[in-house]
């Protein structure tokens, strides 16, 4: 893993929020989901760790925000946890993955991924985390990997066209949405190997005909 990723370890997640803006509205549920990899080089989708997160304090909430995910902040039989108690369990297990893995950090995978890595960011300086695993700025983005694979930048059509299931009634679950993340990232970057395209191919010494200078 750390030879395919420059030392990186790849961690999908995705949160669910009372809006769109990090510093002022509250981080609802986080999910990460560990990637692993066969000993042929093929990523597989690993633990599914999630929780569900209390409003931080003064935390501004969207009515729209609320009505799209189907979150009630306040419901009793959520079990949500302040940020600082969710954060580490989620980090936790990621730095025992990087270690496991021989990488020296993780990079967040996300669907649209700058917002799941802006939201984790700014709860993690809220609780005063010093030791976040994840790269600062690095992201790998299935938004645009998908755009790339099968023309959709769509989550759930993108998991269509890639042959996988999308229940839309279990979407706006941070888990749910995770881990189908999660199997679109692992078929991406498959099957980019099966297609020849890692391990890189040697560079030969020699370049082909039809790629000399012609001579003058």
């Amino acid at each position: 893993m750390a030879r395919r990723f420059r030392g990186f370890l790849p961690v999908v997640v995705d949160v669910e929020t009372g809006g769109f803006n990090s510093r002022t509205d509250a981080l609802l549920e986080v999910a990460a989901v560990l990637i692993t990899m066969d000993e042929d080089g093929w990523l597989q989708r690993g633990e599914t760790i999630s929780q569900h997160v209390k409003p931080f304090a003064g935390a501004n909430l969207e009515q729209s925000a609320l009505d799209f995910t189907g979150i009630d902040p306040w419901a009793e039989d959520r079990g949500a946890v302040d940020e600082a108690e969710a954060l580490r369990e989620v980090f936790n297990p990621i730095r025992k993955a990087i270690k496991a893995h021989d990488c020296k950090r993780a990079v967040l995978v996300g669907h649209n991924a700058t917002f799941d890595h802006n939201f984790v960011f700014a709860a993690a300086e809220r609780a005063d985390i010093k030791r976040n695993p994840f790269h600062p700025f690095s992201t790998f983005d299935t938004a645009t990997l998908a755009g790339l694979a099968y023309g959709h930048t769509v989550l759930a059509e993108a998991c269509k066209r890639a042959g996988l299931e999308f229940n839309s009634r279990e979407a706006h679950s941070a888990a749910y949405d995770a881990e189908k993340t999660a199997d679109l990232f692992c078929g991406i970057v498959n099957r980019w190997k099966a297609l020849g395209g890692f391990p890189l191919p040697e560079a030969s010494a020699e370049p082909p005909e039809s790629e000399k200078p012609a001579n003058l």
